[in-house]
């Protein structure tokens, strides 16, 4: 794709959708998107999104010589449980497990449309170089509510939190419909977000504006759960693409590569961003001035421990104790589980 040298967009521009022959429709579901003429999927939003995001990162490059910030999808390891033990799950008649883990990450896709409550505005007070034609300019303009929309849909047209449902009810037809998946979110510790209220301790500087702190702060969170999600991806495409396994002929894994497709520019424009802030000097609320790499360093080293380490190992240790509960109401329970531990690559 050419690089345009345009550098500012509209709201509506950045929430544009390409044109599409085709509408995507999954289990009876009108989701985002839909194919071009020769049968490619095209994103939801990406009409003007997409070119942009190269533009802006053309751009960075010509003034600051430095390389985009990168998180290696290596990082994170392959998902948990692996497609061995998913598979064992299934042919085993052990589904529920996958069914609520499926579930979960639809309601962790739900929850990232959050992104789009913040509002920025005037950034440019935080900062001493110009950001005309940045992402930063660009994230209240359309860049957090196309995100947004992404991921909970808008209007009529279902966005990944129901489309990972769909793939779910797709695969497993009328089996998820009989479960208590309330009963299963709460079980793996969601829906009890900030029960105790209380605050996240600052990172940076105190004359660091808290909003750009909270903000800059999400951003690299939700990039850590975009680049780790590719894990999910890959393992969630691999079983339920497996028509012999799963109902609907493949469709629950097509929906997910679908989904895939929709999270690069989403990694893109994150990405894209916390470069510019890094590559800039920011300036505190008494005109003190702070290293931007100073400041995104002392964000992404801890949150980063944090995904690699106790976040990972909680959403691990939920699923399998999910995994536990119903492998001991079959027949042969504590055999089930036994085997489902031995593929375990962890």
């Amino acid at each position: 794709m050419a690089v345009t040298a345009q550098l500012e967009f509209t709201e509506t521009e950045l929430l544009a959708n390409a044109d599409v022959t085709e509408p995507l429709i999954a289990g009876g579901v009108r989701c985002h998107g839909g194919f071009a003429e020769d049968g490619t999927y095209v994103s939801p939003r990406t009409k003007f999104r997409v070119p942009a995001i190269e533009a802006w990162r053309a751009h960075h490059a010509d003034v600051f010589a430095k390389p985009v910030i990168d998180a290696p999808m290596e990082l994170w390891g392959d998902h948990y449980p692996n497609v061995a033990q998913a598979r064992f799950l299934i042919t085993a008649g052990v589904p529920e497990p996958l069914i609520a883990t499926l579930t979960r990450i639809g309601t962790v896709e739900g929850y990232g449309a959050n992104i789009r409550n913040l509002k920025p505005s005037n950034l440019q007070r935080f900062f001493d170089e110009d950001i005309t034609g940045t992402a930063i300019d660009h994230l209240g303009g359309g860049l957090f509510e196309a995100h947004g929309r992404d991921e909970a849909g808008w209007e009529e047209e279902a966005g990944h939190k129901d489309m990972w449902f769909a793939a779910r009810d797709i695969a497993f037809e009328t089996q998820a419909a009989d479960l208590d998946v309330e009963g299963m979110l709460a079980r793996m510790g969601f829906g009890q977000r900030g029960a105790d209220g209380s605050e996240v301790a600052r990172l940076l500087p105190d004359d660091i504006d808290i909003q750009l702190e909270f903000m800059t702060g999400l951003m690299i969170r939700v990039m850590f759960i975009e680049v780790s999600a590719f894990h999910t991806f890959r393992w969630a495409e691999a079983w339920l693409s497996d028509t012999d396994l799963v109902a609907g002929d493949g469709a629950a894994g097509a929906l997910v590569s679908h989904i895939r497709a929709d999270e690069t520019p989403h990694v893109a424009y994150l990405a894209t961003t916390l470069t510019e802030l890094r590559d800039r000097t920011w300036v505190g609320e008494g005109g003190k001035r702070h290293a931007g790499s100073e400041m995104i360093d002392r964000l992404w080293e801890p949150l980063l421990d944090q995904s690699l380490g106790s976040g990972r190992e909680a959403t691990r240790k939920a699923t399998l104790g999910e995994v536990e509960r119903w492998c001991l109401q079959r027949e042969r329970g504590e055999d089930l589980f036994a085997e489902f531990n031995s593929l375990s690559t962890i």
